[in-house]
């Protein structure tokens, strides 16, 4: 069984007729290059929406009809390229299917661990090593620094926290909802949380930051990046991660009215792709890998089981009803 991609869900919500689901059998075995895999483990990511839509920028595009796709880990079943056997765990770019041809090409082989398919497409995942390489070469913490997260109880946004804290930040995040704030403080370290749902932002960093915002790691974007924006601190640094408030706006959002403060506090905002850092992912995983097995940095996923679920699953992320990073479960490995 596979889902297909229906609609394009551009300028809205996504909703269950946007897939198809397909029944029928994978009937070819794979040509020269290529593997036949048996998925695992899916990853859900905002990224996914934009995919649906062409919305352009890093990921080849999709056409209506395609299997949707996701990051994942699967286990080899057959293989027609060097390097690859049966009975690998391999992660990369697979879909919502039991069974795929891939091209080898960009799989990577997955050593054998308790959990690996949680751990390595969470911490050690893109999750994780977009919160570190962002962070480390982009926000370049330092100790002191107030560090305040957008979109904070998420997957990336709660391991960002984690290595501020490392790195001897004050950490203040921002979520929706009491239980997320608390979890925030009470269980990852933050020095505060904000719950945007219940109180005005605006206000409350000018509370916690009187001096100002050092480093700033946005995944909303929208009015909160604005008026967070107004409050940065000379030499801030402004890591433009995601844009969950654009992710079901039709048309471009306008551009942050505060931006001119980039100027008058010598300041620096910069975007980033995870693939920028592609020569340097082992050092990434070394080190979130040490930190997790030290006990400092916690690793929070919630797994929802059965590929028949994956609509449902996806939607509720762009609801924000997740905490830590959400995965489907499709098969155990043998």
């Amino acid at each position: 069984m596979r889902w297909r991609i229906a609609a394009r869900p551009n300028g809205r919500a996504l909703r269950l007729d946007d897939y198809e689901r397909d029944e029928s059998p994978l009937d070819r075995k794979p040509a020269p290059g290529e593997l036949k895999v048996r998925v695992l483990m899916l990853s859900c990511d905002p990224a996914q929406k934009g995919w649906m839509e062409n919305a352009g920028g890093y990921a080849a595009p999709t056409e209506i009809g395609d299997i949707m796709p996701a990051g994942g880990i699967g286990q080899v079943v057959e293989s027609a390229a060097e390097g690859f056997s049966p009975g690998d765990l391999i992660q990369g770019s697979l879909g919502w299917s039991h069974e795929m041809i891939v091209p080898a090409k960009g799989m990577r082989i997955v050593p054998r661990e308790p959990d690996a398919p949680r751990l390595n497409l969470g911490l050690l995942g893109s999750s994780g090593l977009t919160a570190y390489f962002g962070l480390t070469r982009i926000g370049e913490p330092r100790a002191g620094d107030t560090l305040v997260i957008t979109g904070a109880a998420g997957a990336v946004g709660s391991i960002v926290g984690q290595l501020g804290k490392i790195a001897g930040c004050r950490v203040i995040g921002i979520a929706g909802g009491p239980d997320k704030c608390r979890w925030l403080t009470d269980e990852l370290g933050f020095d505060h949380a904000i719950d945007y749902k219940s109180e005005k932002v605006k206000h409350r960093i000018k509370e916690l930051a009187p001096d100002g915002i050092d480093v700033l790691w946005d995944n909303v974007g929208g009015p909160m990046l604005d008026d967070l924006m107004a409050r940065i601190a000379r030499r801030a640094r402004i890591v433009i991660c995601g844009g969950i408030a654009r992710y079901q706006q039709q048309g471009r959002p306008p551009g942050p009215g505060n931006y001119f403060n980039i100027v008058f506090k010598s300041a620096r905002m910069e975007g980033f792709l995870l693939s920028d850092f592609q020569g340097d992912m082992d050092i990434g995983r070394d080190r979130l890998r040490r930190w997790l097995a030290e006990g400092r940095i916690i690793q929070r996923d919630e797994v929802v089981d059965g590929l028949e679920n994956a609509p449902e699953t996806l939607m509720r992320l762009f609801a924000g009803d997740n905490v830590g990073k959400l995965l489907i479960n499709v098969a155990e490995p043998s």
